[in-house]
């Protein structure tokens, strides 16, 4: 028994020098955090440009949102927006409106939500150490509800941009703001969705593609910050939905790459530089994507292409499916409005295709949004604000072709009733509830009216004939 005891001793000494020198001579384990690409982290004080997307990366430290909250909160502004009252005569001299807002650089400049700031004739600015400014507007952009201010000091803390192409769902995110006028909360949440549209923005040239995230934001939290465990800049907090006017599980937040291209464009233009393509698009359905080879959720398909646009120029046709932007998938519409937003007019995008089951790829140089210029009849310019629909007489050219009566849809305004009714340029106008059109100002005459209106005739560029009913 005794040489048994010593064998099973000897046995587990043994066993443990072996996993003591197999450890020693270990090489250690260091686990790589890859950090966003530098232009990321030199604050606003430098021209920010278009930034392609970066490298992936885990959050650091997902329960742990001290660092975060220690480098983001002085940063973060209380902004009061203040505007004669409409009811002076009730003794009401003002009335003022509260937001949130983020420190890009050391010299003053902030961000924040264009309506926080869209009503006021004064901006009120409070640091988080309860210093007192009046800041200057720089420029707005309702189409993002981005807007930037600038207030007269320096040496101010600033919040570095992280890469919100990089933000994964299930990533934990902090959130810094002035609900209900408490002044830097702090609230902590997940990721829940990117690219997500909630029809909030009231502009022809809307781009909501916001980060969805479950952290608490409250009335006074626009403007102010979300951002990743290192405390840098992914989203500039919006809006939430809610049937009590208060937090109800979900927040929103403008994605920090474009809004580091709204604020470098307001910064060195006071206005928004906004290229397009010159194309209608919709969320691609399983029919759809079956016919085209493709799995839903995998593209976004061409509904229209203007004749002479940016997307026409390049390729691009009614019924392709756009799979990705200078790399960047789009899966859905606001994806692909957010990829765009982000280029300047006369930059060239990289796009990627589907045509027929074919994944092809071209290069399209973005146009400038233009003011179409219509007639000097005021009759002209009424039915294109009411109907989105600009008309001129028929060239040369095309009286040759198409023949001298009518007249041809020049442009169609995004979301306006020509552009529901899926009328596209081009469109000549041969009938009017059943009378033919000589010219242009036949067509306004036969147009001023009320009731349905039925429009017949034909496309430049495509065979048949097509009818449009309006409602005047």
């Amino acid at each position: 028994m005794k040489w048994l005891i010593l064998m099973i001793c000897t046995s587990l000494i043994s066993a443990l020098l072996a996993v003591g020198i197999y450890r020693a001579c270990e090489e250690p384990r260091s686990i790589l955090m890859t950090q966003t690409p530098s232009s990321y982290s030199t604050g606003f004080q430098e021209k920010p440009e278009f930034i392609p997307a970066g490298p992936a990366y885990p959050a650091s430290a997902p329960t742990n949102f001290i660092r975060a909250a220690e480098k983001v909160t002085p940063a973060v502004v209380n902004i009061r927006s203040i505007k004669k009252s409409e009811y002076r005569f009730l003794g009401f001299d003002e009335e003022s409106s509260s937001g949130s807002g983020v420190i890009l650089s050391p010299d003053g400049y902030i961000v924040t939500n264009h309506h926080v700031i869209a009503e006021g004739d004064r901006i009120e600015v409070t640091l988080n150490d309860q210093r007192e400014y009046i800041a200057t507007l720089v420029g707005t952009d309702p189409s993002t509800d981005i807007a930037v201010i600038h207030i007269e000091t320096k040496g101010l803390p600033y919040v570095d941009f992280a890469n919100s192409d990089s933000l994964q769902v299930g990533e934990w995110v902090v959130a810094v703001g002035n609900p209900f006028n408490l002044e830097s909360t702090v609230t902590a949440g997940i990721v829940s969705a990117k690219g997500r549209s909630i029809n909030i923005l009231d502009d022809v040239y809307r781009v909501e593609s916001f980060i969805q995230t479950d952290a608490v934001i409250n009335p006074g939290n626009s403007g102010g910050a979300l951002v990743n465990t290192r405390g840098d800049l992914i989203g500039i907090n919006t809006a939430i939905i809610t049937k009590t006017g208060k937090y109800e599980g979900y927040s929103f937040a403008v994605p920090s790459n474009l809004v580091l291209k709204v604020v470098g464009d307001l910064q060195e233009f006071g206005t928004v530089q906004r290229g397009i393509l010159g194309i209608n698009v919709d969320n691609i359905d399983q029919r759809q994507a079956k016919e085209a080879g493709l799995r839903p959720g995998q593209g976004v398909l061409i509904t229209r292409v203007n004749s002479g646009s940016a997307a026409y120029e390049g390729g691009l046709r009614r019924g392709d499916v756009i799979l990705s932007i200078e790399g960047n998938l789009t899966r859905s519409v606001p994806e692909l409005q957010e990829q765009v937003a982000r280029a300047r007019p006369g930059q060239t995008l990289a796009i990627k295709y589907s045509r027929d089951g074919t994944t092809r790829q071209t290069r399209v140089t973005l146009q400038q949004i233009k003011t179409v210029a219509l007639t000097l009849d005021p009759r002209a310019d009424a039915l294109f604000q009411e109907t989105g629909m600009g008309i001129r007489e028929l060239q040369v050219n095309e009286v040759r072709k198409f023949g001298s009566n009518g007249v041809i849809v020049q442009t169609i305004e995004p979301a306006s009733k020509a552009d529901q009714v899926n009328m596209e340029p081009e469109f000549i106008i041969r009938k009017i509830n059943g009378k033919k059109v000589r010219d242009l100002m036949h067509c306004l005459e036969l147009m001023d009216t009320t009731g349905k209106m039925t429009l017949e005739g034909q496309y430049a560029n495509y065979p048949g004939e097509f009818k449009y009913i309006f409602l005047r």
